[in-house]
């Protein structure tokens, strides 16, 4: 009897053990190579209300995303390992396993899933702009001839505005910290970029109450959820966005990282459903 009952102990651990490693960090469905007892999760680490790392601290509406897929999957916050995924890298950490997934304002595009797969979206952002708070003379796009634009040098975000409306006057700096100190001091007149990112900027207690998202958003950026082909955690990780939209924890932390900006996001799109996993 007690060598039995040993044996069914021993046999509900390997099962438990094997259970875990199937759910990523390292035992494939993610696409990792670590021991499977952690899970290696590419953030931004300078997107504030998005991905933002200060200190050993990691917070904003992706991070959430990440923990709660995380825990879904298995992984206790403890056990993820944050890994910087600049826009430029982020196909790379990915093919070369260097991460197991991204949760990273990864807009979901074809060439994209050329190289890399997709779960989500778990968000549908659109370009948008950033006025200061008592302006009331920009209401969208078509209302900035005259203005002067800024945005990052190399982004197509201002490029996609001048081609479209005539008679902006581009304004382009190293970062967005940057055009905000110029959006202050009144050295240009808006900035563009998604508005989640604009709302995640506006959100941090050095410009709360300062600037607003105007809320008239003009194309369609679907936040995906990066991962390495062939993988086959895309089904579990749909089903964990799904459940945080339902759970309200989606929303509540939608609201916790944009508040005082006058941020809704656009209702017709959001919250997104899922797509069909390829």
């Amino acid at each position: 009897m007690r060598k039995t009952r040993i044996a069914s102990i021993a046999a509900m651990a390997a099962a438990a053990a094997l259970a875990l490693t199937g759910c990523g960090g390292g035992g494939g469905d993610a696409g990792g190579d670590g021991g499977g007892d952690s899970v290696k999760i590419g953030i931004k680490f300078d997107q504030p209300g998005l991905g933002f790392k200060d200190g050993d601290k990691y917070t904003g509406f992706d991070v959430d995303v990440a923990k709660y897929i995380a825990n879904e999957l298995g992984f206790k916050e403890d056990k993820i390992e944050w890994v910087s995924a600049p826009s430029a890298n982020r196909e790379t950490l990915l093919e070369t396993k260097q991460v197991d997934m991204i949760v990273a304002t990864y807009s979901i595009t074809d060439s994209r899933k050329e190289r890399v797969a997709f779960a989500g979206p778990y968000f549908i952002a659109g370009q948008d702009l950033l006025v200061r708070q008592d302006d009331t003379s920009i209401t969208g796009p078509d209302t900035l001839k005259g203005k002067k634009l800024c945005s990052v040098t190399g982004s197509t975000s201002a490029k996609k505005v001048s081609d479209s409306y005539p008679g902006v006057s581009l304004v382009e700096q190293g970062g967005y910290a940057d055009c905000l100190g110029l959006l202050e001091t009144g050295g240009i007149d808006a900035v563009t970029t998604d508005d989640i990112i604009l709302a995640g900027l506006a959100a941090t207690p050095a410009n709360k109450g300062k600037f607003k998202v105007v809320g008239n958003t003009f194309t369609e950026e679907k936040y995906g959820v990066g991962l390495t082909k062939g993988n086959d955690t895309c089904e579990k990780i749909n089903t964990a966005i799904s459940k945080m939209i339902k759970d309200g924890e989606w929303e509540k932390s939608l609201k916790a990282n944009t508040e005082g900006t006058g941020y809704t996001p656009n209702a017709d799109l959001n919250p997104p459903t899922p797509e069909p996993c390829a």
